[in-house]
């Protein structure tokens, strides 16, 4: 196995952490408007998102700049060809930031009203999106010989692509349900119990749709175990979120994560990017990867500080474990 082989596995790996972190933090903030039934409700929400959702967009940080320095050819036609895309993620991501430190500042009710329906559209928005940016670059793209993208926006909303981002956010959806029941206590959690229940079978049917078509298009053995796990792991998600054990419920869940997520980039591999114009055209993890000694250097500087950063996160996690109801809120101002 060579250098950009064992870099195109740790961005998948990022990839996947940030999926599978940032997708019940989307899900939360979908669900301050599928679940909350008022402004406390909606406060205990995003706390137990609180702490944690600034680490949990470290991982796309990290995804991004180890594509960069990686795989430039790769980071360049993707970052130029899907810029409208990303950079509507980016300023959801920032209106998100925002709209969480802002939204208490002032106690008039237009002015946190507004800001709760930033975080609402600011976590959908990204949620479908993340799903049609992957279906592209799972089903291929434009590309020429000059590995420069020449489609146009409509060539990206294709209808494997908007499968995609219905997985993408059905399952987060769902994957937040299952985090707010493991999270909270009293009404909120039962009622999260039973959103999650009726979120888990429509992720499912979007979610074998679109690993079907992947697997019938692209897959093959490999591929075909990540998708059975996948569905088996969603599976045992609704049965222990019935049975009421939250902590299994959310492990199976996040499991579904994974393993699409793991299902798309074995689909992918060795391709990083694929032509539909000419196979020969493909972005390959060789003819975009940056030279053996920038990799090099990466791999060292990745094992050392890597380790630190999970330890860290795992950490901020240990140490905000508890469960919260809307007895712990105090009173507004």
């Amino acid at each position: 196995m060579q250098l950009h082989d064992v870099w195109f596995i740790l961005i998948a790996f990022l990839w996947t952490g940030y999926f599978f972190l940032e997708g019940f933090d989307f899900g939360i903030g979908v669900l301050t408007k599928l679940l909350a039934r008022d402004r406390q409700e909606k406060r205990v929400l995003i706390n137990t998102i609180g702490p944690v959702w600034d680490g949990n967009e470290v991982w796309l940080i990290s995804a991004a700049g180890a594509t960069f320095a990686a795989f430039p050819e790769w980071y360049a036609t993707l970052f130029s060809g899907f810029y409208l895309p990303l950079l509507l993620i980016l300023i959801c991501l920032i209106l998100r930031g925002v709209a969480f430190e802002y939204r208490v500042k002032r106690p008039e009710e237009r002015w946190q009203r507004n800001w709760e329906h930033t975080i609402f559209w600011t976590s959908l928005l990204p949620a479908v999106l993340w799903g049609v940016i992957f279906g592209n670059i799972v089903h291929g793209v434009k590309i020429d010989a000059h590995k420069e993208y020449v489609g146009s926006l409509l060539d990206l909303l294709n209808p494997y692509a908007i499968l995609g981002g219905l997985v993408t956010l059905t399952l987060f959806t769902f994957h937040g349900a299952v985090f707010a029941s493991l999270k909270t206590v009293g009404d909120i959690r039962e009622r999260a119990r039973r959103r999650a229940a009726v979120l888990g079978p429509v992720a499912a049917v979007a979610a074998v749709g679109f690993l079907g078509w992947t697997q019938a298009d692209k897959g093959d053995s490999t591929s075909l175990i990540a998708m059975i796990v996948a569905v088996v792991a969603l599976v045992a998600a609704l049965g222990a979120n019935r049975l009421g054990r939250e902590g299994w419920a959310f492990a199976f869940s996040g499991l579904t994560v994974v393993a699409v997520v793991t299902m798309l980039f074995l689909t992918l591999f060795p391709n990083v990017m694929p032509s539909t114009l000419n196979e020969s055209w493909n972005l390959t993890v060789s003819n975009s990867a940056s030279s053996p000694y920038t990799l090099k250097i990466m791999t060292w500087g990745a094992g050392f500080a890597a380790p630190l950063v999970m330890l860290y996160q795992g950490w901020t996690y240990w140490v905000f474990r508890k469960r919260i109801g809307t007895q712990h809120i105090a009173e507004a101002h």
